[in-house]
């Protein structure tokens, strides 16, 4: 993708010309707000807009009835923009077993991939796992273990690559070798431990992060089974903090610009893969605002890594975030899903689960199960009731709720009424089709961006031609993510549904609409 190189290069050379920086205040900076009604500017774009009301006594409307209408299923299905997601790797590295030496990665990442409630499989890895050398990508053996399998069972891929960890500090930095006589380091104490974290105001080091995203831009951007990217920021495990490690970049004027730039270059870089920001608080002033700020504003999602310890702002943002904005949520404690460890409160519910509950009163899309297959299996068996309630309301789940008929300018006219049982809204652009089973003549348009919102229902209309009267027709759904990428989705209804998923109705003939039908 030459033109992808060369757009990137010229940003990083403008951003490394601008290094080293000088401390004057920076001119974007975004003070610290409420999110509940907040303007982060339009949604992603909408191709195709499908009337949507209101539907009354409209001019040429001549009669109506309901000719079809769903219930909510329960039982699990798989969509882009939420699931439950496996790690195959974590910051410490794969399964505890595979660390111990007591099973291979490749059993590690078959086991994590054959549990039926895993939807995506997440790799949480250091730059030093995916770059050994300037200009090419090296990727650590789990990469290709979790791509494939993710191909072979139907689920999808995320991963971070961390500019930061803990794990392995001093000895090990999480930046590959090849860059540590370029790029400084600063030396300093994590809670009384030697740790070193990376210049990243050095023109070195943005130079070589620009080269980072253009190979990974053009290994995975154009993969449609990667579905997100942890945006890569400041810190230990890339979460935009450091403890009481001072941060490298300051003072915050500096700090801010170069994590701007980072961002911006990131935002440049990936077309249609899906970028999630942290929600974390400016504990150590690197410019988090602003950073969340240009990546909401750019149709981005939210992420948190954690939400029984998270601060109220977090809590604040992700309940308050735009409605096509999904979040990503996982709680790190007890990660190991051990049954024997696990507290039980006096009302019976464990403490993972009260976690996983949680994650529906923000409206999450994911939710995190770490990496221990065995446990998470045994866990399941013990208490079923969390992995169950998620399945069956986390993230966005559409269907067609009510389907009306009218005659309108003696023509037939469709009207949809699509309900989300979900908790979130859609993640992007919902497109409709309608189509005759004889094929005889297909239409499709699209919602809002978001809608229906989580819990509600959108209407929209299709005046079709006089040749459905009386016809056998479906409705299917795709939903247009980042860069225009088109996704097939699947509904969520009870009801039984055509081999090809769709979703069938029996159009009557003319004439013949009354309102007050039962069926």
């Amino acid at each position: 993708m030459p033109k992808r190189r060369d757009f990137l290069k010229t940003t990083a050379a403008a951003a490394a010309a601008a290094l080293p920086f000088t401390a004057t205040p920076a001119a974007a900076d975004v003070p610290i707000h409420l999110w509940e009604g907040h303007d982060f500017g339009p949604g992603p774009a909408v191709p195709d807009r499908l009337n949507q009301g209101p539907f009354g006594l409209d001019p040429g409307v001549a009669n109506w009835a309901t000719v079809g209408y769903s219930s909510p299923g329960d039982h699990h299905v798989r969509n882009y923009g939420t699931g439950l997601i496996g790690y195959t790797w974590e910051e410490g590295g794969p399964s505890r077993a595979a660390r111990a030496g007591k099973e291979t990665l490749e059993q590690s990442v078959d086991k994590l991939s054959s549990l039926p409630f895993v939807d995506l499989l997440y790799i949480r890895c250091d730059w030093r796992d995916v770059q050994s050398s300037a200009g090419k990508l090296n990727l650590n053996p789990v990469w290709d273990l979790t791509l494939d399998a993710a191909r072979e069972r139907g689920q999808r891929v995320c991963f971070r690559i961390q500019l930061s960890n803990t794990v392995g500090q001093p000895e090990r930095v999480a930046m590959p070798d090849f860059l540590r006589g370029r790029v400084p380091m600063v030396k300093g104490l994590n809670r009384d431990r030697t740790h070193y974290e990376p210049d990243y105001s050095h023109p070195e080091f943005i130079r070589a992060f620009r080269e980072l995203n253009e190979l990974l831009a053009e290994r995975f951007d154009d993969d449609p089974i990667v579905e997100f990217m942890d945006l890569m920021m400041y810190g230990f495990w890339g979460e935009g903090h450091s403890h009481n490690f001072p941060n490298p970049a300051s003072p915050y004027p500096v700090s801010e610009k170069v994590f701007s730039q980072v961002t911006q270059l990131q935002l440049d870089a990936w077309k249609k893969v899906q970028l999630a920001v942290n929600t974390q608080p400016d504990s150590n002033a690197a410019g988090n605002r602003q950073v969340l700020d240009m990546t909401v504003r750019n149709h981005g999602w939210l992420r948190s890594d954690s939400i029984i310890h998270d601060e109220p702002l977090q809590i604040e943002r992700i309940s308050n975030r735009p409605p096509w904005c999904a979040a990503v949520m996982e709680q790190g404690w007890r990660r190991d899903h051990d049954i024997d460890k696990i507290p039980v409160d006096a009302v019976g519910l464990n403490a993972k689960e009260k976690s996983m509950l949680l994650s529906l009163n923000l409206g999450a899309n994911y939710w995190a199960l770490w990496t221990e297959a065995d446990n998470l299996a045994r866990y399941h068996e013990r208490w079923p009731d969390g992995v169950s309630a998620l399945q069956k309301r986390l993230g966005w789940r559409v269907r067609p709720g009510w389907v009306w008929q009218r005659q309108r300018w003696d023509r037939p006219e469709l009207i949809v009424g699509v309900v989300n049982d979900g908790v979130a809204g859609v993640p992007g652009v919902l497109r409709l089709s309608v189509e005759s089973l004889d094929g005889g003549f297909k239409m499709s348009g699209c919602l809002d961006a978001g809608r229906p919102f989580a819990n509600s229902v959108r209407q929209a209309s299709f005046l079709l031609p006089t040749s459905a009267w009386g016809a056998k027709i479906k409705l299917s759904a795709e939903i247009i993510t980042r860069g225009g990428v088109s996704r097939p989705v699947n509904w969520t209804c009870a009801q039984p549904l055509l081999p090809d998923g769709s979703f069938p109705v029996d159009l009557m003939e003319r004439d013949t609409l009354r309102w007050g039908a039962v069926f």
